[in-house]
């Protein structure tokens, strides 16, 4: 994979968590979304300033939090916008909370791929657009009950894998 196609895939698999980022600072959505196309311009322009194989999300949050705090000079004048020390201080909170979250993700990436090729199945049939257990059920002749426990089953094995690898990293 070229640097490009790399830059691009940690692009697109962070917008979920920087929308979110962006979105626990800006609690207004619409401003949420523009600054997230603010800041994917901006981390698109300064693609060749990224060192591939760093923390990608602590770069494009702080690149946000840059977008944020502009956002914020514009609204200067409406009561409502934090004093800048106590922003200072959500952005540090927020920060942490997102690494947190990356941790999690890349986790359960790692304990996905340790799960047994039917399991991960099963998992990507329920949780595929419109997946339900009944269907399911019905595909594989099984009960509604057996689906469900299997289920119920893998789901208690990723947790604490999770678990098990957010604590190794914590050590």
């Amino acid at each position: 994979m070229n640097r490009n196609e790399e830059f691009i895939k940690l692009l697109t698999s962070s917008q979920s968590a920087l929308y979110a980022c962006i979105l626990a600072l800006l609690p207004d959505r619409v401003a949420a979304q523009d600054i997230l196309q603010e800041t994917n311009l901006t981390l698109w322009r300064k693609m060749d300033e990224f060192e591939i194989g760093t923390n990608f999300m602590a770069w494009a949050t702080r690149i946000a939090r840059y977008h944020i705090l502009n956002y914020r000079r514009r609204l200067s004048r409406d009561r409502r916008v934090f004093d800048e020390p106590l922003f200072e201080e959500l952005c540090e909170i927020q920060s942490e909370r997102c690494d947190d979250a990356n941790a999690y993700s890349d986790a359960l990436r790692r304990c996905l791929a340790r799960l047994p090729a039917d399991q991960r199945e099963l998992l990507m049939s329920r949780y595929s657009s419109g997946g339900s257990v009944k269907q399911i059920a019905e595909s594989r002749q099984q009960s509604v009950g057996a689906i469900s426990q299997a289920l119920y089953r893998i789901r208690e094995t990723l947790v604490n894998c999770v678990s098990q690898q957010v604590q190794g990293r914590e050590s």
